[in-house]
């Protein structure tokens, strides 16, 4: 994989063109990119789904928080489009899945906090099935439930443990081409992989910093093929595997500025000005400064907080970064 562009820049604007604590994306059939603005900190206004396009033509919002209404967000985590081109959400602090057409119009939510069989304890990741089928990580339960479209539970496996086929705070959720899943068993460190019915495969990875290890992984995508693509949240950076599990590739990032960003320079010129003067990628940090997170913090251009990995139609690979408020994109 090789570096191609980014895309957004920050913003604390709570309405508009900007992207702040962005969480995950998805695809329309039309290619539009939907994404969620999580925002960070005290600042939860703002919280929304943004639509822009490839080419960053920004298009617009919906879905403004934050809020319990139908139509509104507390804390989304990951979002999936469907084979009906709608697009599912989950809310890890309401316990909901809230599902929209491709315009951004509320169709439906389901779940709610509890043990009972329809209800859900921390949605996370969520991903669409051939069989029409939502299968959603509930990370405060350590499993993965098998819903109908309107929410209805079929089935579910895993539970909380770290042997094989358990799940310690599960997060992502992904499906390949022969209708296996791949989830991100995040404080275990691994991607473990199950076929269609949630019988255990394999697993992937260990805890660690070296190549096939990850910290904390929260997201993994699989391409077209086979090729599976890790964020390794905790060690700020991205790990390629082929379809056994190998080690390929190490992505650390190389962001440049992104065509808002440019255009925002381009009408502040004092900005532009500190900005030429500045230290962007910091290479000698002192000794109690390079742990992966402060070396993200740092530099600019390499990854800090990549949050989410989403792969395109055409196998392009979108790295959606929280703390750096951007998407790197990478291409074969």
């Amino acid at each position: 994989m090789k570096y191609l562009k980014t895309i957004g820049f920050n913003s604390n604007q709570p309405i508009g063109r900007g992207f702040n604590y962005p969480y995950d994306i998805d695809f329309s059939n039309d290619g539009r990119i939907f994404m969620i603005n999580r925002m960070g900190g005290h600042n939860s206004r703002g919280v929304r789904i943004q639509i822009f396009t490839f080419d960053e033509n920004w298009l617009e919002e919906f879905a403004t928080g934050p809020g319990t209404g139908q139509d509104q967000f507390t804390i989304p985590v990951c979002l999936a489009f469907d084979d009906e081109d709608r697009v599912y959400i989950t809310d890890e602090y309401l316990n909901e899945v809230k599902v929209f057409d491709n315009q951004g119009k509320f169709i439906m939510k389901w779940g709610a906090e509890g043990p009972a069989e329809n209800q859900l304890k921390g949605p996370a990741g969520i991903a669409h099935g051939r069989d029409g089928h939502v299968y959603v990580v509930e990370q405060y339960a350590g499993r993965v439930g098998k819903f109908t479209r309107d929410g209805e539970r079929i089935t579910s496996w895993g539970t909380e443990g770290s042997e094989l086929g358990e799940f310690n705070l599960p997060w992502g959720i992904t499906i390949d081409s022969q209708d296996n899943f791949y989830v991100a068993d995040w404080r275990n460190d691994r991607i473990q992989k199950f076929d269609v019915a949630g019988g255990y495969l394999a697993s992937y990875g260990e805890s660690g910093t070296g190549e096939g290890q990850f910290h904390r992984p929260s997201s993994v995508a699989v391409d077209s093929n086979g090729f599976m693509y890790v964020a390794d949240w905790g060690n700020e950076r991205v790990q390629v595997l082929d379809q056994e599990g190998n080690f390929q590739q190490m992505l650390e990032g190389e962001a440049t500025l992104s065509k808002w960003a440019e255009e925002w320079l381009e009408v502040n010129p004092d900005e532009y000005d500190l900005r030429k003067e500045s230290t962007l990628l910091v290479k000698d940090l002192p000794k109690h400064l390079t742990t992966p997170y402060h070396q993200g913090s740092q530099s600019e251009p390499i990854f800090w907080g990549p949050v989410s990995v989403k792969v395109d139609t055409e196998d392009r690979l979108y790295v959606t970064e929280h703390s750096r408020h951007r998407i790197q994109v990478f291409e074969q």
